[in-house]
């Protein structure tokens, strides 16, 4: 089975919904795949200021998912890539837990990590019907 490590941006379309139907069904297809996020993105996530219903939904939809922490590994990994890249800590921490449990990673922000190989999926690219090899 494929893992999917899914980005912030991709937690915070689907959550409110920001998005057109087929964009929606192959995100929703992802989660029930491999719902997987990095710690991160559960506190950039839940960090938001919901409403207290909103709140509720929210912390919901991320135990749902199987939460990515700072391992060893990941610590020396993030390490690594800020030495040779400039790149902001928390999309250094998201792509280095993608890499270390080999989870393809899902975001629309494709930029943020193209100087990493690092496997990704923009759901929100119509043209991008297969898997980018960043």
């Amino acid at each position: 089975m494929q893992r999917y490590l899914l980005d912030t941006n991709i937690l915070i379309y689907y959550f409110n919904g920001d998005m057109e139907a087929v964009v929606k069904n192959k995100i929703s297809t992802l989660i029930r795949e491999s719902f997987q996020i990095s710690v991160i993105s559960k506190m950039e996530f839940l960090g938001f200021a919901f409403n207290f219903q909103e709140r509720q939904r929210a912390m919901q939809f991320v135990e749902c998912a199987t939460i990515r922490t700072l391992s060893d590994e990941v610590v020396q990994r993030v390490i690594d890539i800020r030495q040779e890249n400039h790149i902001k800590l928390p999309d250094t921490i998201i792509a280095a837990t993608a890499m270390q449990h080999s989870a393809i990673l899902v975001t629309r922000n494709i930029k943020d990590f193209k100087t990493l190989e690092l496997e990704i999926y923009n759901p929100f690219d119509n043209d991008q019907g297969r898997f980018l090899k960043i």
